[in-house]
């Protein structure tokens, strides 16, 4: 790529690291986003400062990965695509507070850290992608509904491990109790098609071969696929459903960055950060990446608006991200990928 540059990751032990050093005219990202994803803004950043940006893409590990290198690392921002890594990252004290102004304005309090450790940048909704030609309107409307006996050999979910699936347990967990998100588990575990598998696009490429008729997804993913050829024919043999929780609103999840601890080009990195929490990045978000921007003034793509509006769960991000522990156990009794 021309102006992202892939941080040398082969070196996999402390030792083989050199000390890093700060550089008047560059950033370096580690991420969790694939560096496609963020490309666009990363090169509206090159071009408006002239400072350059290497993202190492890590999708795994990255929590080891920084405690490894300690005060060493190169590593100036952190990247990350759900609530509960976010919270991993600051829990392990690899990150730094960012008192800004500019994050601040563009960042609404419930999207960011109150001691200043993450922000948000987006939001995505986890929704029900439902078949067109085999459910109807109106047929499951709650998270809740998906553990009803109606819905039996008719669900497609990825892992119950994933960090997505996780973020959603939690937020069952944080309004009803594990006595009755364990029943819950149970019930969807007993109305699946299939084994969990396959990533949120799997699950709807499923629906449109008749292997099941509902499936839990990101939005984005939805633009993704209209956008995709080959996989245009899945999107549309779906709608878009905005289920809630019982006496709540619908489930959200951030896309979210975090100083790291031992940033060796921290001013830059401080840019970056305000330059992506700015209307003008957000935008750039919102028609790329099919997500839903939260600066003030900004707007979802006029697609992803098409797909209908959504009141969000006012469930704060925090308590999503501290019930993650209790959800993994919950999901590893009842079984849920077995």
């Amino acid at each position: 790529m021309k102006y992202i540059r892939t941080l040398a990751l082969a070196l996999t032990s402390a030792t083989a690291l050199t000390p890093a050093a700060a550089s008047a005219d560059e950033v370096n990202v580690y991420s969790y986003r694939q560096p496609e994803l963020i490309q666009p803004l990363v090169d509206a950043f090159q071009d408006e400062t002239g400072i350059t940006v290497n993202v190492a893409f890590l999708k795994k590990g990255m929590i080891e990965r920084l405690q490894a290198e300690g005060t060493r690392s190169p590593a100036d921002l952190i990247f990350t695509v759900d609530i509960s890594r976010l919270a991993g990252v600051v829990d392990a004290g690899l990150t730094q507070p960012v008192q800004s102004e500019a994050l601040e304005a563009n960042i609404p309090a419930t999207y960011r850290d109150p001691a200043d450790q993450w922000f948000g940048l987006t939001t995505r909704a986890r929704i029900v992608y439902a078949s067109k030609a085999r459910v109807a309107d109106g047929e499951v409307t709650t998270y809740e509904d998906l553990a009803d006996p109606k819905w039996k050999g008719r669900i497609c979910t990825r892992s119950g491990t994933h960090a997505y699936t996780l973020a959603l347990v939690s937020a069952h967990l944080a309004h009803h109790g594990a006595e009755e998100t364990k029943t819950w588990l149970e019930g969807v575990k007993a109305n699946l098609a299939r084994k969990p598998q396959g990533n949120d696009r799997a699950q709807v490429k499923a629906i449109w071969a008749g292997e099941c008729d509902i499936a839990v997804g990101n939005t984005y993913y939805m633009g993704k696929m209209l956008a995709d050829e080959e996989q245009k024919a899945w999107a549309d043999s779906v709608n878009v459903v905005f289920p809630v929780f019982e006496g709540a609103g619908t489930h959200v999840n951030v896309s979210g960055m975090a100083l790291a601890k031992n940033a060796p080009n921290k001013d830059n990195a401080i840019k970056l950060m305000e330059y992506l929490a700015s209307p003008a990045a957000q935008e750039i978000y919102a028609s790329q990446n099919y997500e839903y921007p939260i600066a003030p003034g900004t707007e979802a793509d006029p697609l992803v608006q098409s797909w209908g509006s959504f009141t969000a769960d006012g469930l704060n991000l925090m308590d999503v991200a501290g019930h993650r522990a209790d959800a993994l156990k919950l999901v590893q009794d009842v079984d849920f990928d077995g």
